[in-house]
């Protein structure tokens, strides 16, 4: 048993003290953990939580959930090895089988696994190697809002300035497009018109002779974009983008990293729109809670030499039979129907309190993904008739709602969104209790708002 201080300051000040300047999550929730199970955690001063972050959505069955638990204590006790490289195993073969068994159209037949270092950024940066190796191209298409990891390539996609502008040299030849997103649109139209305009903008410029953009090696995308606000890209996007992709050979990658594994109501985010992609990246909840990253793509890219990709650790043996756990549970259609279920609720309620407060701007997302983006009720309009998004009163329903003993996340454009991450599986007790709490705490800062 570890020895325990009972304080979380004595923590707090260690962590300040030897802990890089990088670390973000302790400087809003400044708190030392002691215990987890399911939606709550107990900090070492014996206060419980409601978790409604779980890991950035990587607890999709919560924390020690028991069958999860229950498949990695019995490898551990079977003397099965835990690290094995790419080295194939049993729990491995089971686990690939599951993935495969579960893939959308015609990739379940046409797949290929790469197993990475285990993060979303790897996996990232091996599915745009593999597809500049397959097409010999150089370029990539990403879209502005997009999020898809840290490391010098990934950050390179990712649409958020923050963490670029300090870096030099990110790698070179990415291009931006926009993305619908109604509230903000980037067109200044809104509605089906903002749509229509972001897939004739797509469309025309990649299909252009004059448009100035060679064509790329790879187009990344996210059906529901995540940090970037919790932002569903329209089914009618998707759909075009997979068909232009199609039409002109460029290798189409969904980044189902967050938004993957049953979190929108579907195994993955893309589904809704009826495309199958030419590659997938799953990390975070595909693991079980242990750390795991993946690209599943068509056989058809897979160009590789031996060694062209590794990673020492793609062999985590206890990630694969956690997350087997985790795929055959959120694979049911009775669960994918409940994550729905849940989400709806959650959502209404919320619209509801939209209409009795100034702050709440938008309310988006699909299943238990949702964002709430918060506004200044008096700041000046942008060209859609909305006032700014607002960093500063999300913050403060954020820090009072962790006084309040909920932990939730903020993203989106100038950290003005409330993000809903929490465990699939969620009871509705936590959800009621989530809502009394985040209820509260808005008409709280509502009410200092108006004065």
């Amino acid at each position: 048993m570890i020895e325990t201080k009972q304080s979380n300051q004595y923590y707090i000040e260690r962590q300040n003290d030897f802990e890089s300047s990088a670390r973000s999550y302790p400087r809003k929730f400044p708190f030392a953990l002691k215990k987890a199970k399911g939606s709550w955690v107990e900090d070492v001063e014996g206060n419980r939580y409601l978790d409604f972050l779980c890991g950035a959505g990587t607890l999709a069955l919560g924390h020690n959930n028991d069958e999860v638990n229950r498949a990695m204590i019995e490898l551990i006790e079977s003397d099965a090895p835990l690290h094995t490289l790419d080295l194939t195993t049993p729990v491995k073969d089971r686990f690939v089988q599951t993935i495969l068994d579960n893939l959308p159209g015609d990739l379940k037949d046409n797949a290929r696994i790469q197993f990475c270092s285990p993060s979303g950024t790897d996996a990232t940066d091996a599915a745009i190697k593999l597809c500049k190796t397959a097409t010999g191209r150089s370029t990539v298409i990403a879209f502005s809002g997009g999020y898809h990891g840290m490391g010098h390539g990934a950050l390179a996609l990712t649409g958020n300035l923050n963490a670029k502008n300090h870096v030099a040299n990110l790698m070179p030849g990415v291009q931006f497009m926009p993305v619908p997103y109604s509230y903000r649109c980037p067109f200044g139209l809104g509605g089906q018109a903002g749509i229509d305009a972001c897939c004739a903008y797509f469309e025309r410029m990649l299909k252009d002779p004059e448009c100035g953009v060679t064509r790329p090696a790879a187009v990344i995308i996210e059906a529901i974009q995540g940090e970037g606000g919790v932002i569903p890209v329209p089914e009618k996007f998707l759909q075009t983008v997979r068909r232009v992709t199609a039409e002109l050979d460029i290798p189409m990658i969904c980044d189902e990293i967050q938004c993957g594994m049953g979190r929108s109501g579907r195994l993955f985010a893309f589904e809704y729109a009826g495309i199958t992609p030419d590659v997938i990246l799953a990390s975070k909840a595909i693991g079980g809670s242990q750390p795991m990253a993946v690209v599943i793509y068509n056989k058809k890219l897979d160009k590789w030499t031996a060694g062209a990709h590794a990673g020492t650790f793609r062999g985590n043996q206890l990630a694969m039979a956690a997350g087997t756990v985790v795929l055959e549970t959120v694979t049911k259609k009775e669960f994918l129907d409940e994550v729905g279920s849940k989400g709806e609720y959650i959502r209404q309620h919320i619209e509801k309190l939209q209409k009795e407060v100034s702050i709440i701007g938008d309310v988006r997302g699909k299943g238990l993904m949702l964002g709430i983006e918060f506004i200044d009720p008096n700041a000046e309009k942008d060209l859609m008739g909305h006032p700014a998004a607002s960093g500063e009163i999300a913050a403060r329903v954020q820090h009072l709602c962790f006084e309040n003993r909920l932990v939730m996340e903020k993203g989106g454009r100038n950290g003005s969104v409330m993000r809903c991450l929490c465990a699939l599986n969620v009871t509705r007790e936590d959800i009621d209790t989530m809502l009394s709490v985040f209820d509260r705490v808005v008409k709280q800062v509502d009410a200092d708002v108006r004065k």
